[in-house]
């Protein structure tokens, strides 16, 4: 969902685009191919060639299974774990065999999970780790970028939050519940969701790549986070839907298992560098991104 938004931002101003890919690569030419891309073939845990990145600026590494595709079986979170790790380590291991002076910037995926479980605080970049499975694997995933940090590279950590899109992630599941007027609050409803649309993370990824000397973890969250009540709440107002039936935490953890305490945890995360470094919002307020989002909607029922 991000990589695919991405790379069409990127190479909407005029920038030429790799995708790794885990099959045979298209050639040069091929029509499947959109104009600007090229692709070349990598496997995690396996040795990248450096030279496929020669001549690279910027690496941004978002791969790894996903975190709500599935029940959290101890095989599972097994696969969780080490495709994050392997993955961000034979990147890491690739960036930092290129010569000085030519390794590319690189940012790693993370997320606000790395706070764990913290209520109403607010919490900045200088927070500490939390606890439960997602903070530390999110510490584990931060720290994998070492080879490349050690070596010299510019290295930022992608905290993400919640991303608002029509096309994925937790928002676009909740989606149908909330058209049905069935999307409630989950648990007490009272825990704090760092969201953002995906147009501005999109062009948060952009600044970051565009400012390496921010450095180190970034929260690529909006200015304003919001209860997981209110943030239902505002969407099912966009789409003229009540949001009144709750999701009772006993049947959460009865149909989620163990990722059910982790949806009901609370990260207030506040996204203090990007704000320092100047970065804007063009979707700072609920209300507004939730607008942004029912067009998107909108738009792609029309489309297809």
């Amino acid at each position: 969902m991000i990589g695919s938004a991405l790379s069409e931002e990127l190479r909407g101003r005029g920038d030429q685009v790799l995708h790794l890919v885990r099959r045979a690569p298209r050639a040069s030419g091929d029509p499947q191919l959109p104009p600007g891309v090229r692709e070349a073939r990598w496997e995690p845990g396996v040795r990248l060639d450096p030279a496929v990145l020669d001549g690279v600026e910027g690496v941004v590494h978002l791969a790894g299974a996903g975190i709500g595709d599935h029940r959290w079986t101890a095989a599972r979170k097994r696969l969780l774990m080490s495709s994050r790790l392997e993955g961000t380590e034979t990147i890491s291991l690739a960036v930092a065999a290129l010569p000085a002076g030519s390794r590319p910037r690189l940012l790693s995926a993370s997320a606000v999970g790395f706070y764990g479980d913290q209520g109403t605080d607010l919490l900045t970049e200088e927070s500490g780790h939390g606890q439960g499975f997602l903070a530390e694997l999110c510490r584990e995933w931060e720290n994998a970028t070492w080879p490349a940090e050690h070596a010299g590279a510019s290295v930022a950590h992608l905290r993400t939050g919640i991303v608002l899109s029509p096309h994925g992630g937790a928002i676009a599941r909740i989606m149908p519940l909330a058209k049905a007027g069935l999307a409630g609050p989950l648990g007490r409803g009272d825990q704090y969701w760092s969201w953002i649309t995906l147009h501005d993370h999109v062009r948060a990824v952009v600044f970051l790549l565009d400012h390496p000397s921010l450095t180190g973890p970034v929260n690529l969250t909006g200015p304003d986070p919001a209860t997981q009540t209110a943030v239902v709440k505002t969407l099912a107002e966009k789409l003229n839907r009540p949001a009144i039936v709750p999701a009772p935490t006993v049947a959460l953890r009865l149909v989620l298992g163990e990722m059910a305490g982790e949806i009901l945890t609370s990260q207030r995360a506040l996204p203090t560098v990007l704000r320092h470094a100047g970065f804007g919002w063009d979707h700072s307020e609920l209300g507004v991104a939730m607008e942004w989002l029912t067009t998107q909607r909108k738009r792609a029922k029309k489309a297809g």
